[in-house]
């Protein structure tokens, strides 16, 4: 069977942008599935990781969409259309698929054409694209509870009930699901009485521990303990504020990395939220290669994972962050959100929970490892162990293969 289907990722999105998809893919060509990924370029230093890093992969990927090459007539088209998406929910209450993104009628063509054995779902879009009446297999890869996702602010603009509906028929229907978590799992089939989705940890591959360049780049003081925090964007709702108000109450001392784009105002909420006797021990750097990201991981101490409880998806989710963390030999301190259980419960040694929005609590924990050199020893060993023995990619591959192979049968 791997030799004859043909399987289509539905992403709509860049390469370098959704780690899962790459991972998935590889592992399913390299099991000797045809593997094709759809997706777009909207941004010129994405689009450039991107054709580096299709260089020699083992599946397709095609752009349904490139805004960085067309002109400026055809950018402000899909600008417009999205934008009048928009308009027509606020204006008229009618929730419509083009909100949820610029390429959505381009992936719904193009899927209807490709005739793929399994067409599996990765984003909104994706969702959207498989709603129209499609004859073959299907499948859903709920990397977010897209409908439970993001801060209240941003949900009151968001076509909920059309997302929950995509959802329900998608999940129903698909031959194959999965998510990143149990809870979330069990939350979901309790949900759209559907199917339990498969569980694939958003692991990242052990070989990839190889390639660490073990040179120092983010920390001034080596012999000073370094907590480390990354994400794409740096600003409120990622649980930073956490973090901010823990270090008025922490009695040891450390350096403090920050990695991501800041939002707009972030250096003045920075300003204010860091106790002024902090702030030259705080360090914000941008974002790096996804080659890099873990050489830079690597080189700090703790990592923070401060999620926030905010929404459903947030609580449910285990992120790339808690996980990275591990693989890296970091010790962890993590927000307690259903799904940082989850994974504390399997690497108890190297995660260490606090309530979140504790701040009192956080700066205990990052206190109990900040003060004792055998403590850190032993949550950053008990780390690796666990990305080895469960938190890798490694392990995460073959349940995925065997899923796949089941949903084709």
């Amino acid at each position: 069977m791997a030799s004859r289907a043909k399987i289509l990722l539905v992403s709509g999105s860049h390469l370098c942008h959704n780690p899962r998809v790459f991972k998935e893919a590889t592992a399913l060509a390299d099991a000797g599935y045809e593997v094709e990924v759809l997706g777009a370029w909207y941004d010129p230093t994405l689009k450039r990781r991107d054709l580096d890093l299709i260089k020699g992969i083992p599946f397709g990927f095609v752009p349904v969409l490139d805004l960085v090459s067309s002109g400026k007539v055809v950018r402000n088209y899909y600008r417009l259309r999205t934008k009048l998406g928009r308009i027509m929910h606020r204006g008229l209450g009618w929730q419509n698929k083009l909100q949820l993104g610029n390429v959505g009628p381009e992936l719904r063509r193009l899927v209807a054409r490709r005739n793929a054995d399994l067409v599996i779902a990765h984003s909104e879009m994706g969702l959207a694209a498989l709603s129209l009446p499609y004859q073959g297999r299907i499948g859903v890869d709920m990397e977010d509870w897209f409908s439970e996702d993001l801060l209240p602010e941003a949900r009151h603009h968001r076509p909920l009930r059309l997302l929950r509906e995509l959802e329900r028929g998608g999940l129903r229907s698909a031959t194959y699901s999965a998510c990143p978590s149990r809870v979330m799992s069990e939350a979901l089939a309790r949900e759209y009485a559907c199917a339990l989705p498969t569980v694939l940890y958003n692991a990242f591959p052990w070989a990839d521990r190889k390639e660490l360049d073990g040179t120092i780049k983010d920390r001034r003081e080596c012999g000073v303990p370094s907590v480390h925090w990354y994400s794409q964007t740096l600003g409120p709702g990622r649980g930073l504020e956490d973090l901010f108000a823990a270090l008025q109450h922490m009695k040891h001392t450390c350096e403090v990395h920050l990695r991501g784009i800041p939002l707009a105002g972030f250096n003045e909420w920075l300003t204010f939220a860091v106790p002024a006797q902090w702030r030259s021990r705080v360090y914000v750097h941008g974002l790096v290669s996804n080659e890099e990201l873990l050489s830079r991981i690597a080189e700090h101490d703790i990592g923070l994972a401060g999620e926030m409880k905010h929404c459903r998806s947030r609580n449910l989710t285990v992120t790339n962050k808690i996980l990275h963390y591990l693989l890296a030999g970091l010790a962890v301190v993590a927000s307690d959100t259903a799904g940082q259980r989850e994974v504390a419960a399997q690497a108890p040694k190297a995660i260490r929970l606090y309530p979140s929005g504790n701040a009192r609590a956080l700066a205990e924990e990052l206190d109990t490892l900040l003060s004792s050199g055998s403590e850190l020893r032993t949550a950053r060993t008990a780390a690796l162990a666990a990305a080895e023995r469960t938190f890798c990619w490694e392990r995460q591959a073959p349940t995925l293969l065997s899923s796949i192979e089941t949903a084709l049968a």
